[in-house]
């Protein structure tokens, strides 16, 4: 998700308390001991993890475990508030990651934030709430994924959520904000709604001016044009409806429904194969996977003192380390559970699972665990010596990512209010805390911007099909990273084929405009040619993965930017923002293709939406999981999180995961 960058209040009044201890929800304890062996154990506890977790547990003969690396929040209104929303990022609930330096752009590293707590991204996100276009279900369906077009995924989509619509029929009018009640869900867990604070119609009618239209419903399909997008704020309170405050904190007396936090999972336990423990400069005490949270953590209320059940793993006597390098193809692994501890410096322990074990660690994490467990690329594992269980060279590749570029346009009309006065008018901001704090109204319930527009190429740029023809006639090599196997390069060539037929299209959209209201139309890559890559870089599972997004590798996503930025000087020009007195400091209005391309060589950032790391596809194609979401070549390991995306949809990512998990949490594989 992409945050605003205004840091609306002061944060100080927000400090996070301490979560030491046994957390207590409703009289039960999160972190109760542990059983003997579980059913399904999951790894990760952020939107995916829960959803699965949550409907696993629905049955009430199997016992269902979720292990999160993070800790709960204590509903700090920097969490909930929407007017906080991006004021947490790097904070504790932050795995604080960075990437690999973008030589592509200006050899810089950027952050790359991602949720390290109960509830994962769903507590730090914008809170934007769409779900991208059919095109992009049907294009996964196509590459060899039955059962995941629109169609299959609409249902889940449903399931997850309850829409509650905008309250006001004379904003619903002012706005254009329409609904189709045959797609939205009316009691799912996640409330979304639409924001009651708006400040957009200048924009969306100078789109409609230049012959963008405007959506009728941005969550039935037909994604194309501008649209004010829900959120997943709970209309009831209008704060924020996060996966923990829903598929968890109402079903924590569930007594089958088990989660410990502050563990991070180190490998996942398979029949027959061992560990490398070889590991020479191990990471120091601290969950220091990234640089954010340094808690030691702790044995007690874990599960591991008086009266825990888990044996301590003895490194002393290890089981021996074998080498299978098998292939997906005649391979069927069975996995027994997982191996895990609170930091680099702490017992390393083993838990059973004896159905399955359903790794939902987000696409970053996923990738290394399931490298450290010796599944993924060979040539990647040989170099840190660790014991081959599959060769799946598609575990860390096809790296998709949204990547964004900000722009400033100051509005100089002061008559309009904008909300930069949050920060900048003390008396403004006091009196909208107060309305917020007595009824839940005003300034302070418009978190993230979501005045947004997802434009196709051909309605705003005359260079469209020369741009398209381009990549079409590329080399699938062409702007791949160097060494990849096979298989990557014929699911790559089948992805960019796609990408070129729907691009051409004016129904589907090839960026967003992220309009913040105060000045900035932020232009963001929906559907990237560029494909990167997350592997390990150490043995140490507390040590991040590498993480190299090379987002603009290809020409074409630079050529969508500089396209999207010369869009936005027609934007600002059209009669109906002229009002507003923009002035265009980022890029200039006359700054040439030159200048354009060093703003974005400089100025691109995540939109915090990396995917595809494990994805959904045939094994001749790179994949890494089958459309049961189960690993290729094991009887009992899924992935069920934006790591399984083949293709990253035209969407902000959320209320995708919750689908996907959703779908995945009721069909389980044969």
């Amino acid at each position: 998700m992409y945050w605003s960058g205004l840091a609306l209040t002061t944060l100080a009044t927000c400090l996070p308390l301490s979560t030491s201890g046994a957390v207590h929800l409703h009289g039960r304890d999160i972190n109760a001991p542990l059983l003997d062996s579980y059913d399904y154990i999951v790894v990760g506890c952020g939107i995916s993890g829960l959803v699965v977790t949550n409907r696993l547990s629905e049955d009430p003969s199997v016992n269902v475990l979720c292990i999160e690396a993070g800790d709960p929040d204590h509903y700090e209104p920097i969490i909930q508030d929407p007017v906080y929303v991006g004021a947490d990022i790097g904070g504790i609930y932050d795995w604080d990651l960075s990437t690999t330096p973008q030589t592509q752009l200006d050899g810089a590293a950027r952050p790359m934030p991602q949720g390290k707590v109960l509830g994962g991204g769903s507590i730090l996100n914008a809170m934007c709430w769409n779900r991208g276009g059919q095109d992009d279900y049907n294009a996964w369906a196509a590459l060899g994924n039955p059962g995941w077009d629109w169609e299959g995924m609409l249902p889940y989509f449903i399931k997850s959520e309850t829409y509650t619509p905008v309250y006001s029929a004379d904003i619903a009018r002012e706005y254009s904000i329409n609904y189709n009640p045959a797609v939205h869900g009316t009691s799912g867990p996640v409330q979304d709604s639409d924001q009651a604070y708006h400040r957009s119609a200048n924009l969306f009618a100078a789109l409609n001016y230049l012959g963008v239209p405007t959506e009728f419903d941005p969550n039935d399909g037909s994604s194309a044009g501008a649209a004010f997008v829900p959120t997943d704020l709970d209309p009831n309170n209008q704060t924020r409806s996060d996966a923990r405050r829903t598929y968890f904190d109402p079903y924590v007396s569930r007594p089958n429904f088990h989660v410990i936090t502050g563990q991070h999972v180190t490998r996942i336990l398979i029949e027959g194969v061992g560990a490398s423990y070889q590991v020479s400069n191990p990471t120091p005490g601290g969950n220091e996977n990234g640089n954010g949270m340094n808690g030691m953590g702790s044995n007690e209320g874990f599960g591991f003192g008086p009266g825990g059940s888990t044996p301590a793993l003895d490194n002393s006597t290890a089981p021996p380390r074998i080498t299978r390098r098998q292939s997906p193809r005649t391979s069927n692994l069975r996995i027994t559970g997982v191996e895990f501890a609170a930091n680099a410096s702490d017992v390393r322990r083993n838990i059973t699972a004896t159905r399955e074990v359903i790794v939902a660690a987000g696409s970053l994490h996923s990738a290394q665990l399931l490298q450290l467990s010796g599944i993924g690329p060979s040539s990647v594992l040989n170099s840190f010596d660790i014991p081959i269980a599959l060769d799946l060279p598609g575990v860390g590749n096809n790296l998709q990512d949204h990547c964004l570029v900000g722009t400033f346009y100051p509005y100089n009309n002061l008559s309009y209010p904008m909300p930069t006065e949050l920060t900048s008018n003390a008396t403004y901001n006091a009196q909208a805390e107060s309305e917020y704090n007595a009824f839940k109204t005003g300034p302070w319930t418009a978190g993230s911007p979501n005045a947004l527009a997802f434009n196709p190429l051909p309605l705003i740029s005359n260079n469209s099909a020369t741009i398209l023809s381009g990549a079409n006639d590329q080399a699938p090599t062409a702007y791949l990273a160097d060494g990849l196997d096979p298989t990557i390069i014929a699911g790559y060539t089948l992805q960019k084929q796609s990408l070129v037929r729907r691009l051409a299209e004016t129904t589907v959209a090839s960026y967003e405009i992220i309009n913040n209201n105060a000045g900035s139309l932020t232009v963001a890559v929906m559907h990237p040619f560029s494909r990167g890559q997350c592997y390990i870089h150490s043995p140490d599972p507390f040590e991040p993965p590498s993480i190299d997004p090379r987002w603009l590798t290809n020409p074409v996503d630079r050529q969508v930017l500089v396209e999207a930025l010369l869009f936005n000087r027609q934007i600002l020009a059209a009669p109906p923002m002229l009002p507003l007195q923009a002035a265009q400091f980022v890029p200039t209005v006359d700054a040439d293709e030159a200048t354009i391309n060093q703003i974005i060589n400089a100025g691109i950032r995540t939109e915090f939406h990396p995917s595809g790391t494990c994805a959904m596809l045939p094994l001749e194609q790179g994949g890494v999981v089958d459309p049961h979401l189960r690993v290729h070549g094991t009887q009992n390991l899924r992935v069920v999180d934006a790591g399984i995306f083949p293709m990253i949809p035209a969407a902000h990512l959320q209320a995708v995961v919750y689908a996907v998990a959703e779908k995945a949490g009721l069909s389980q594989p044969a």
